[in-house]
């Protein structure tokens, strides 16, 4: 076997060096030091100020002197001579700026943007030579104060080379035109006229009001703490930061948010195609429109609400990886099965044996040794991918004994989850090889969650959701909540004036009753219509280009445009809903799963009990994205995934996540109830919308149905009316087992019953009401039909 080749000393110390400049400490080291730096020339500058005559024409050598010679000034030698330098020799009094910049740079180090730095850092050097020039023409050198007068050397020779080239007049209008440019192409004069006309912030509710601009969101420091992938000695530092700053801080978003100004470009697009009633009138202003002002001191919760569940980086031993080497390696022997190179790497749950057999060992061979390497290791859980896509490696998933708990807290801080470049990102847990893993649910676009009753969906869903919560503000994102159970997502009613949507005679947020669920499925449907007659309108083909088309005012809202937030609907236990309503669930879900993708409706399904009755063909075609918690059958495994596996997991959050040919396993990062009830405290506490966002209801006709064709009744028709009438009870269930019919067939034979009068509409968990008492009466309604 070859040896691998060692990489070069300088590539190691280049990969050292690159390594320390991104680590977090370095940052904030620096940021001290700014600061720091930025305080000493203050107190050095405001000393010259008092000491010019006896510190005056300091000069550099004299800095590391001797005792000997002594200054008057409070910063010491350094301090004279930095404040002679700046003051006296450069810019004047305009020099009192610099330390402002080193300020600045100190907080943007922080992340604590409250200017643009780049722009602030521009705008401070320009205003230093305006204002060292503008002091040198009107005080000149002042009779010798702070040596070359109130504007230093710099501002007084340029003065004079002005004043002898274009006059006094013609030096004050170069002047008063620069500080002009300087004012209009500035921000923060924006941003103080602003302010002048709404002082205290005061959200404005209309949409066409909302020109008047609250303070931006304080951004915030990313927190990490990635477990760093196992490697070999002669492999080159990571590049990755594995230092956790402070956890109390809340967590901005990381996805492109349009409505921040730093990540939109202003640009110039051709509108001769578009409408002219869509254009908005203030098309053309310098201020984009910011959705997140009308809840402008809105906080997102910070991690110190979440508890810490680790134990630690690792709780697998040295004597149980050799122990299960030992019996992998003699387990596969016994089969004649040689090995050439044996790899573990340990996961929070799982530790996966990457093997490379012998050249010509077949793999299928090894992947029928499941049960005899499982009995071998006295463990459950074993699974054996065969091969490892893109490794060239047969990996074997052993659980560890003692499984180490991931916290949503630890997630949550990660890098990778603050720097996610995502729309909706969401963090689910840890891979085997303890990285954290996250996705971004506008990409898959809805999700299918699945598993056995105890084994870790809801704290899946909670973990989903608490993600959204974490990053997203509430005018970008609203929750459609639907909980059969009543129980699951009860904690979540709190934050009904901040994220959540439902129908306005709706008096609960959290919807639990089936007739409801039908009538809000229906409602999105036709939310889901006006949008895309919006994006239509505004002649774009997602959501994200419509709300940058928007925050860039460029549609009106006097024409019906407005701000789209990104609508996640959450549905638990779905089994309950088809057993009691049936196609008038599937109906609409199958709509929303099929075009709502670009027009930012998501949808979350879960469901205990993954039958193929339940997941049909339908649902799984528009779910591609799938995690699968522990199942009992390997049948169940396949109903979710399309393959084994699911019944091979070890349960307690435990899964399997689907979004291409082969699935990830993870493992669901905790989340508590308690945890969940002071994130939801935390900010159903805070100053909301009036109410939740209200769904437009939509007209049903036909009990829910499509328009039926009594001319077109089925051969049953006649058949199934005479027994319903019989037996008094109008069920879809009553037609498929008397008649041997299909569900979709009978379902749509009470359709034309319904319409025939015989049957009364859909009432959720009941069966219908029939309308005809006797036979007489529906020989009359039959007769009249023919």
């Amino acid at each position: 076997m070859a040896k691998k080749k060692k990489k070069k000393p300088i590539v190691r110390f280049l990969g050292f060096v690159v390594s320390f400049f991104k680590d977090d400490r370095f940052r904030y080291a620096m940021g001290i030091v700014f600061l720091l730096a930025a305080i000493f020339m203050i107190l050095s500058f405001i000393s010259y100020l008092l000491n010019w005559k006896t510190d005056q024409d300091f000069e550099w050598a004299k800095v590391f002197s001797g005792p000997e010679i002594e200054v008057e000034n409070s910063g010491g030698k350094l301090g004279a001579w930095l404040a002679d330098l700046f003051i006296n020799q450069w810019f004047g009094l305009a020099s009192f700026l610099f330390p402002g910049i080193l300020a600045i740079w100190a907080m943007s180090l922080y992340r604590i943007n409250l200017l643009k730095i780049w722009k602030a850092v521009r705008n401070s050097f320009i205003l230093i030579v305006l204002i060292s020039i503008t002091l040198g023409l009107l005080f000149g050198d002042a009779g010798g104060m702070f040596g070359s007068g109130p504007g230093g050397q710099h501002g007084y020779f340029l003065s004079k080379w002005l004043l002898a080239s274009i006059g006094y007049f013609g030096t004050v209008f170069l002047l008063l035109i620069c500080y002009t440019a300087m004012i209009l192409f500035s921000t923060s004069f924006l941003e103080w006229i602003r302010v002048q006309k709404n002082p205290f912030n005061i959200p404005v509710t209309d949409v066409s009001d909302n020109e008047q601009l609250g303070v931006d969101t304080l951004e915030t420091i990313p927190e990490e703490q990635s477990a760093e992938e196992t490697r070999t000695e002669d492999d080159p530092p990571p590049d990755e930061d594995h230092t956790t700053p402070p956890i109390d801080s809340p967590i901005s978003s990381g996805a492109p948010d349009p409505a921040r100004k730093d990540d939109v470009e202003m640009t110039i697009e051709d509108v001769s195609v578009t409408n002219p009633d869509d254009i908005n009138p203030d098309e053309g202003a310098l201020v984009e429109y910011d959705p997140t002002l009308d809840l402008p001191k809105f906080q997102y919760p910070p991690l110190s609400l979440l508890k810490d569940y680790d134990q630690g980086d690792t709780t697998v031993t040295n004597e149980e990886l050799i122990s299960n080497k030992n019996r992998i390696v003699e387990t596969l022997g016994n089969y004649n099965i040689k090995i050439e190179k044996i790899k573990a790497t340990i996961g929070p749950t799982v530790t996966l044996y990457e093997i490379v057999p012998a050249p010509g060992i077949r793999i299928s061979k090894i992947k029928n040794l499941e049960d005899d390497i499982a009995l071998s290791l006295a463990a459950l859980g074993i699974r054996i991918i065969a091969p490892i896509p893109g490794k060239g490696t047969i990996g074997i998933e052993v659980p560890n004994q003692n499984p180490r708990i991931v916290s949503m807290k630890s997630i949550l801080a990660s890098k990778k989850f603050q720097d996610a470049d995502m729309e909706l990102p969401i963090a689910l847990g840890k891979t085997i090889s303890n990285e954290t893993f996250v996705f971004d649910l506008t990409k898959m676009p809805h999700l299918l969650v699945a598993g056995a009753t105890g084994q870790g969906k809801s704290v899946g869903l909670n973990a989903i959701i608490a993600s959204l919560l974490f990053k997203k503000h509430p005018a970008q994102l609203k929750f459609v909540m639907i909980d059969p159970k009543k129980v699951e997502l009860s904690l979540y009613s709190k934050i009904e004036r901040h994220y959540l949507a439902k129908l306005p005679e709706s008096e609960e947020a959290i919807i639990t009753d089936t007739q409801q669920v039908i009538h809000t499925l229906n409602s999105l449907c036709g939310e889901m219509d006006d949008r895309y007659n919006l994006l239509k309108s505004a002649q774009v083909r997602n959501i994200k280009e419509y709300n940058t088309k928007f925050i860039n005012r460029k549609l009106n809202p006097n024409k019906g445009h407005r701000f789209l937030p990104f609508i996640v609907v959450i549905i638990d236990e779905f089994a309950d809903l088809i057993m009691t309503a049936g196609r008038e669930i599937e109906h609409p879900i199958s709509r929303l799963a099929q075009l709502a993708r670009a027009i930012g409706i998501h949808l979350i399904i879960a469901t205990q009990r993954p039958t193929t009755n339940i997941i049909t063909g339908v649902i799984k075609a528009n779910f591609p994205a799938r995690i699968a918690f522990r199942v009992t059958s390997m049948i169940d495994s396949r109903t979710i995934l399309d393959g084994s596996g699911a019944d091979q997991l070890i349960g307690r959050g435990d899964m399997l996540f689907l979004s291409g040919n082969e699935p990830v396993r993870l493992q669901c990062a905790f989340i508590d109830g308690p945890e969940i009830e002071e994130v939801t405290d935390f900010i159903g506490e805070q100053r909301g919308y009036p109410s939740a966002m209200m769904l437009n209801p939509v007209e049903e006709e036909g009990g829910m149905g499509p328009a039926v064709d009594l001319d077109k009744r089925d051969d049953k028709f006649e058949e199934a009316a005479r027994l319903v009438v019989q037996h008094q009870q109008g069920s879809t269930s009553l037609i498929q087992r008397k008649l041997s019919l299909g569900y979709n067939r009978a379902g749509r034979i009470v359709d034309q019953l319904e319409a025939a009068g015989i049957l009364g509409p859909f009432e959720g968990s009941k069966a219908r009401q029939v309308l005809v008492q006797d036979e007489f009466s529906l020989e009359q309604i039959l007769s009249n039909l023919s």
